[in-house]
């Protein structure tokens, strides 16, 4: 099944529901930077969340970036998602790995460690808002869930997870309701929906078994007046990385320092920490570097 996005609503327009599966993007992630068990399940629940999160922004090249910072081994989490269906990510640790939790699970949380969430939204214009919150777990679900309630005022329920095996992903995605301020008066739908999804036995399990999002969406949500739009968002990960980027950061470097690369290493090299991809910088790269910026100087002087 292709990674894809779908969205759908409820209860007159009352509740809003967003699925993603993110399979391919997250099994190409764990490849690019060599994941372990524990933290390709950390980064691919977090590269599904952005993504939930970027579905609602309404600006073409609207962006939203989650930064999960915790005490433990992971060293942290950073992922940049877009309303154009792409996303990018990495782990500070990506060898990390942890015995499971007393669940039987990959020990995520334990990964993770006490800290923050960071996100930020970028419209493409004026400021981007930003917003800070405690971690309530460091499963990632449960943060960014505390995260919409607390930052956005609205209640949430997310469901993330990621199935990888000795094969690799076979198996991720999410899930993301929320109840919109119209429908969440009426307590009685609240509580019903709390209940469908709390009977949920997770998000990949689902996915293992065959079912598709719009059969999630109609088990979850087929007697409040669901609607499924019909237009499905292809995802994927992508990182707009470039040679020319890498040169402009070496030349932010200075002279004296691409001097130094040039003597003691004949070049440079660069890694994208995002997609893992390596560039190498000549010597007569650097030197170019060198004479840009002296011919800048001698203009601006």
């Amino acid at each position: 099944m292709a990674d894809q996005l779908i969205r759908a609503t409820a209860a007159d327009g009352g509740i809003r529901a967003v699925g993603v599966i993110t399979t391919r993007l997250t099994e190409e992630a764990r490849q690019r930077h060599k994941l372990s068990y524990v933290a390709t399940a950390a980064l691919g629940r977090t590269m599904a969340a952005g993504l939930l999160m970027a579905s609602s922004m309404k600006r073409a090249g609207s962006r939203v970036n989650v930064r999960v910072k915790g005490d433990g081994p992971l060293a942290g989490i950073l992922v940049d998602a877009g309303l154009d269906g792409t996303v990018r990510g990495y782990v500070g640790n990506p060898h990390i790995e942890l015995p499971p939790n007393a669940r039987g699970k990959l020990d995520v949380g334990g990964a993770v460690g006490n800290g923050y969430l960071y996100v930020v939204r970028d419209i493409g214009y004026g400021y981007p808002y930003s917003s800070t919150v405690e971690l309530v777990s460091g499963e990632i679900g449960d943060d960014v869930a505390h995260y919409l309630v607390t930052s956005e005022q609205t209640p949430s329920a997310l469901m993330l997870g990621v199935f990888v095996g000795a094969g690799g992903v076979t198996a991720a995605g999410g899930l993301l309701v929320q109840v919109l301020p119209k429908a969440a008066r009426d307590e009685a739908l609240v509580a019903k929906l709390e209940s469908r999804v709390g009977a949920l036995s997770g998000f990949t399990p689902l996915l293992q078994a065959g079912k598709t999002l719009p059969e999630i969406f109609n088990d979850l949500l087929g007697d409040m007046g669901l609607t499924i739009f019909p237009e499905s968002q292809i995802l994927r990960f992508h990182c707009g990385c470039s040679f020319d980027r890498v040169l402009g950061a070496l030349k932010m470097l200075g002279e004296a320092e691409l001097q130094d690369m040039i003597v003691k290493d004949d070049g440079a090299e660069a890694t994208c920490d995002f997609c893992g991809r390596v560039y190498q910088a000549s010597s007569e790269h650097l030197t170019q570097l060198i004479v840009d910026l002296q011919t800048e100087s001698s203009v601006s002087g």
